[in-house]
């Protein structure tokens, strides 16, 4: 018997493979959404001065990417914000919670994680 995959198992693989990760994103961004991004796209539609930041920082995210030779797409920003949590926790500092931010000072993490969550919600990536 041959245990070579065929075209059509390989497909088949791929396929369930690629759903499982965009699964995996969309609820990973989710968890980014309920941890800054609801709160601070509120905010940001209330403040024009956080609007411009956000937005600042989603052209950021969005050129980061595409440089990148990835899509703006679920799995593409939950692979970016995973990153950017990464780093914040590797520098020591806990994660934000909506009731921790200072909007009129959000920091760069902050501003960025919502950032991402206003491209995921503007590519429908939830």
């Amino acid at each position: 018997m041959n245990n070579e995959l065929t075209p059509a198992a390989s497909v088949e693989f791929d396929a369930g493979y690629l759903a499982t990760a965009e699964l995996d994103a969309r609820f990973y961004l989710d968890q980014v959404m309920a941890m800054v991004g609801v709160d601070g796209l509120v905010e940001a539609l209330a403040q024009p001065f956080l609007l411009a930041r956000v937005d600042q920082h989603a052209a950021a995210v969005r050129e980061s990417l595409t440089a990148a030779g990835k899509g703006i797409d679920s799995i593409s920003l939950a692979a970016y914000a995973r990153s950017v949590i990464a780093v914040h926790q590797r520098h020591g500092r806990l994660l934000p919670t909506p009731d921790s931010v200072d909007w009129s000072d959000a920091d760069w993490t902050v501003l960025r994680l919502v950032a991402v969550c206003h491209l995921a919600d503007a590519v429908d990536a939830f």
